[in-house]
């Protein structure tokens, strides 16, 4: 039996955008969890690795455009609170935890 998918958006509030900094916090985190997580600029795709911080750095994500992030797997849903929770509090916050 397959774990459904969680996912979520969030406004994308850095001002430089999904750029390197922000880039190098977003993948350090997605690897702390087991899931497979991805992301998007828009909720149909593409949707791109995002463990991957060559991927990620790629997306060239804007300030003001909507994040899509999905997750499948046992941790899914604390990645995708985990995640969500670092682009809204703009990178800032190391306190953010990640699991396994």
């Amino acid at each position: 039996m397959s774990v459904p998918a969680q996912s979520t958006k969030v406004l994308m509030i850095h001002e430089a955008g999904l750029h390197a900094r922000p880039s190098v916090k977003f993948t350090k985190l997605a690897k702390r969890f087991g899931a497979a997580i991805e992301i998007s600029a828009q909720e149909e795709g593409p949707w791109i690795d995002a463990k991957s911080i060559v991927k990620v750095m790629a997306t060239r994500i804007p300030k003001g455009t909507m994040l899509h992030i999905r997750a499948t797997g046992e941790d899914a849903g604390e990645a995708i609170a985990a995640l969500s929770a670092l682009v809204e509090q703009d990178f800032e916050d190391e306190t953010v935890e990640g699991g396994a």
